[in-house]
């Protein structure tokens, strides 16, 4: 178990990748902390009050001082507990692991669901292309058994969306993009990471996650 470090709470929602990514860093660490679900329909008070700002999840409160946006909280877990770390310690290194997840993050997740989510088919397949692009650069980049080399890190919590969220997103729309074929590694990785005991034991029902995938797809091809 970690050294206590004071009150620790986390704000999220169960299907949400980036509220996620932080409760797997959190148990890799083994940190003990209160987790709040929250309604994005009805916003909780301490939600809006810890992030007014953007007013989304996840927000970490540690000793009443609260932190948004999911890799900036990876950072801040990374640098207050030590063990298990998941950022590199070179300086280069450190800043590559940087750089690819806030691609993951401004590149990928934006056109999968642009390609999944869009009314307009050309607007569709252009983001479909896109983020093809954006994958096979993740593919190239994938060296060792994880992003982190041997050990899951940061570019890997990050990435998560693709290796679970990503797969159920194409079984409820019929969209293919991750195949085995075009993305050996990236298949593989998907599935070692997934089958990490943390991770495995902190990702949400996918069944559920699909159902809510499918509904989101009909009430926008509905609406054409």
């Amino acid at each position: 178990m970690a050294k206590e470090y004071g009150e620790v709470q986390l704000f999220g929602v169960g299907g949400s990748p980036y509220a996620r990514r932080v409760r797997i860093a959190l148990e890799m660490k083994g940190v003990q902390y209160t987790y709040f679900e929250e309604d994005l329909r009805n916003k909780s008070d301490l939600l809006l009050k810890y992030n007014p700002v953007h007013k989304k999840v996840p927000v970490l409160v540690h000793n009443g001082k609260p932190l948004a946006e999911s890799l900036v909280i990876l950072e801040y877990i990374d640098d207050t507990w030590g063990n298990h770390p998941i950022l590199p310690q070179q300086p280069y290194d450190r800043a590559l692991a940087q750089f690819w997840s806030r691609f993951i993050d401004d590149k990928c997740l934006p056109a999968i669901t642009k390609a999944a989510f869009t009314a307009n088919k050309e607007e569709r397949d252009n983001s479909a292309e896109e983020s093809l692009e954006a994958l096979q650069f993740l593919e190239n980049e994938l060296k060792h058994k994880f992003f982190g080399g041997e050990t899951i890190g940061l570019v890997d919590i990050a990435a998560g969306f693709i290796a679970f969220w990503l797969p159920a997103i194409e079984e409820a729309v019929g969209l293919k993009l991750l195949s085995c074929e075009k993305f050996p590694k990236l298949h593989k990785w998907g599935q070692e990471f997934t089958n990490h005991p943390v991770v495995k034991e902190n990702l949400p029902p996918r069944d559920k996650l699909v159902g809510f995938f499918k509904a989101r797809y009909a009430s926008i091809t509905a609406s054409k």
